[in-house]
């Protein structure tokens, strides 16, 4: 006998004739997690990491991986209480935090999530151009030796290609191609790790500089972030708390597994760094130092292939999670629309890319600064003290009546009072600290 479901709710499809269920299942909802995960973020995890050595930042991957998956935990429980008190599947974030925090908390939320949305396109805008620069200067030095393509204008070639491509496309071109990158930056990923592992020394492994580790912690939080898409999850799963908890768990577990291979890779593929940084501008990029050690014929080209396409899947996701803010707030756009689309409201395809790309030009070397930044400050609020509050009102605040479906009300995240407020107070002691390094008073 099947146990009783636990859905708060059924997805049902109607093909003109009759209702079909679907029910969503757990591997997909664990892949759509995985791949908002594997990202751009990635990319700058080698560079924090190194002065801290293999063991210590393995160490911290794990235990910020425990804090998100929490923190992850937290939302989830949030949207499901929400959709049960309002009878609306299909909330989002914005909505789940207005309808338990109040409308300062959805302006704030707005404001914060805007600002990481932001600064992390800054940051793929000024990679993904350098590295596009450095290409195109590859593929133009036959043709006219010692020339170079200056950084600037890979920005903007970066900015224009991928910028059009989400202008111009429609929904089922966009996720054609988003699709096609991730499946790339699989293929690069199994083959960057393959042509590396020649190249690791286990000696490297072996340093261990345990007080450098507070300068990763910003950009793993960052690395680790696939949050916005859990409201997502729980519509999948109908708002069944056991398959959603499932699919959040195994979904965030395979990129730790991922960064924890790549992190022990390369930095067993370079020399640690003697004496760690002071700050995140005197970083050494491992990655960029493998690319130009050519070891390998078609080592250079992965590393190229896998950062350039990296960055573009994140910075398709982002600039897509952009014009879902834009839409709650001046109105609908035809972002979703089936067919090739007549009017793309260029004004806001405008204020999402052009800011990026100037900051990225009178800057070139924002990348690190600007991951640093959201993970710091606005991943910390968003995912880190929010949920906590959302959880804490709807347990604590908010109580729902006794009904049938007081089952649906188990917490996700075991613990009660003590493990909210611990969450909180990580979170911000974390900025606070951050506030001070970046004042220059720590």
């Amino acid at each position: 006998m099947n146990p009783p479901s636990k859905a708060l709710f059924s997805n049902l499809n109607f093909d003109g004739i009759a209702y079909t269920h679907r029910p969503g299942s757990i591997r997909g909802s664990a892949t759509l997690i995985a791949g908002t995960t594997v990202g751009a973020g990635i990319l700058a995890l080698p560079a924090v990491t190194l002065p801290a050595g293999v063991l210590p930042s393995t160490t911290l991957m794990v235990g910020i991986w425990l804090y998100m998956l929490i923190a992850a935990l937290l939302i989830a429980e949030a949207n499901i209480r929400v959709m049960q008190q309002t009878g609306q599947p299909g909330l989002g974030l914005l909505a789940t935090i207005k309808a338990t925090l109040g409308s300062s908390g959805a302006i704030a939320a707005s404001l914060v999530y805007l600002f990481i949305h932001y600064a992390l396109l800054i940051a793929y805008t000024a990679r993904g151009g350098d590295i596009l620069a450095s290409a195109l200067t590859n593929l133009w030095a036959p043709l006219s030796p010692g020339t170079s393509v200056p950084r600037w204008a890979g920005h903007v070639v970066f900015t224009t290609l991928f910028g059009s491509v989400l202008y111009r496309g429609n929904s089922r071109f966009i996720t054609f191609v988003n699709s096609l990158l991730v499946a790339t930056v699989i293929i690069a990923f199994i083959g960057l790790l393959s042509l590396s592992l020649g190249q690791v020394q286990p000696s490297r492994w072996l340093p261990q500089h345990w007080e450098a580790v507070g300068l990763a912690i910003p950009v793993v939080v960052v690395a680790f972030v696939y949050h916005n898409v859990i409201p997502v999850i729980t519509t999948e799963l109908e708002g069944d708390g056991d398959r959603v908890r499932q699919a959040i768990f195994l979904g965030s577990l395979v990129p730790l597994i991922m960064f924890a291979l790549w992190n022990g890779v390369i930095l067993g593929s370079v020399e640690s760094a003697n004496i760690a940084p002071g700050n995140i501008g005197e970083l050494i990029d491992p990655i960029e130092l493998l690319r130009q050690g050519r070891s390998h014929p078609l080592l250079g080209v992965i590393v190229a292939i896998f950062s350039e396409v990296a960055i573009a899947t994140s910075f398709i996701g982002f600039v897509v999670g952009l014009l879902s803010v834009f839409q709650d707030l001046l109105g609908p756009s035809d972002i979703n629309s089936s067919d090739r689309p007549q009017n793309k409201q260029p004004l806001r395809y405008a204020l999402i890319l052009l800011p990026p790309l100037a900051l990225s030009v009178i800057d070139p070397n924002i990348f690190f600064q600007a991951i640093d930044f959201a993970g710091a400050f606005g991943t910390s609020i968003l995912f880190g003290i929010i949920p906590a509050l959302m959880v804490w009102q709807l347990r604590h605040r908010l109580p729902i009546e006794t009904s049938p479906q007081e089952t649906y009300l188990n917490p996700l995240v075991p613990g009660g009072r003590p493990i909210l407020f611990t969450i909180v107070i990580l979170a911000v002691a974390f900025i606070f600290e951050n506030a001070l390094v970046k004042i220059g008073l720590l």
